[in-house]
């Protein structure tokens, strides 16, 4: 089922929140970041609803059985995994704002089982495939493999499956976006028909008579920012509403372009060893690119396997809030100290000409 677009608590008030409900379980919390020890879904389950805008996570995959990955050889059974990630499934549910996105990575193996399940829960808007290239000189277990031996593909890459509120059907109305029912709603609401809402903005398409509005409502795209906040003075004027909710806390970020990767294929290459290396680590860039693209500055980035933490890292470069939740002792260490460091960074001009080059720029007052 979807989740409407409701006037959420700031994001600040949302933020404050969830430090409060995770207090107990905080080794580290500053006015941008939580860092929470403990298991996950305990953790979670003590969130407040509809807090955070993007959750971007990375479980133990199962199926590549690591003895250094806690609950990687938990499960006996693949069923028995699946009803694992499906008790967070419900849970990211209730947490996610309804313009979130939902970012979850898993092997090539167990993925098309798990975005069967979860599409119970959330709509899937993409399936994005990560080749996990080498840097010149360093082959990894790719160069290690014998070849001969190999009953199937070489596994190499791994998988990270997109979703958002609402669910996949077969009928349009099952396909929309918690968006386009929210702007359906208020303009039936209101009494306004799709074409005295498309005059109002202007974008009347060749084909269909309501133009955009009509595809707004459907999912199939979205408006801009001017063009809805022409469209919620129109329906205020009514005076059948007394407001409506900002452009940010309904539409779901996605922004792309010519000059960053937008296809579903990603070549970011993958974390080369070192000292204190995570086993599952993912490079910092790739998650710069998904939190640029689906949030908004100041946003709250959850992760539920923070790990090393690179997730809470990237957040904070990019002017966002973050989230961390971590089993292991070790990792929770290597998390505090890298934030430590990178709040120590923030004033950098090369850190702040990241976050400028995200989007909204005029909320970085944190910077200033």
């Amino acid at each position: 089922m979807s989740k409407s677009p409701v006037v959420h608590p700031t994001k600040d008030e949302a933020f404050d929140a969830i430090k409060q409900s995770l207090a107990d379980w905080a080794v580290y919390a500053s006015d941008r970041t939580v860092v929470a020890h403990g298991d996950s879904l305990s953790l979670v389950r003590q969130m407040p609803d509809d807090s955070v805008s993007l959750i971007l996570t990375d479980p133990p995959y199962h199926s590549t059985k690591k003895a250094n990955i806690v609950n990687d050889r938990a499960f006996r059974e693949d069923e028995a995994f699946i009803e694992w990630i499906e008790k967070y499934t419900r849970e990211w549910q209730r947490v996610l704002r309804s313009n979130g996105t939902l970012y979850v990575f898993c092997s090539s193996r167990m993925s098309a089982r798990l975005e069967v399940m979860m599409s119970h829960y959330f709509r899937p808007i993409a399936h994005v495939v990560w080749t996990k290239p080498n840097e010149p000189g360093f082959d990894g277990w790719k160069g290690k493999a014998k070849k001969e031996s190999l009953r199937s593909w070489y596994p190499h890459s791994e998988r990270i499956l997109v979703f958002e509120h609402g669910q996949y059907g077969t009928m349009e109305a099952s396909r929309r976006s918690p968006f386009g029912e929210f702007l359906r709603d208020m303009r039936k609401k209101c009494g306004i028909s799709m074409h005295e809402l498309t005059e109002v903005t202007g974008a009347y398409g060749k084909v269909n008579h309501g133009g955009a509005v009509a595809n707004w409502e459907a999912g199939r795209n979205i408006p801009s920012e001017e063009q809805y906040n022409k469209m919620c003075d129109a329906l205020i004027s009514t005076g059948k509403i007394d407001a409506m909710p900002t452009y940010q806390d309904v539409v779901r970020p996605m922004s792309l372009s010519n000059d960053v990767e937008y296809t579903d294929v990603w070549d970011f290459p993958s974390v080369r060893p070192f000292k204190g290396k995570h086993p599952a680590e993912k490079p910092v860039n790739m998650l710069e690119h998904i939190i640029r693209a689906s949030t908004y500055c100041n946003d709250t980035v959850l992760d539920c396997f923070a790990g090393s933490g690179s997730t809470a890292i990237a957040a904070l470069k990019l002017g966002r809030r973050s989230v961390s939740m971590e089993i292991e002792d070790k990792w929770i260490k290597r998390i505090v100290d890298d934030i430590e460091a990178a709040s120590d960074d923030i004033h950098n001009p090369s850190v702040r000409e990241i976050a400028q080059k995200s989007n909204n720029v005029s909320e970085l007052s944190l910077f200033d």
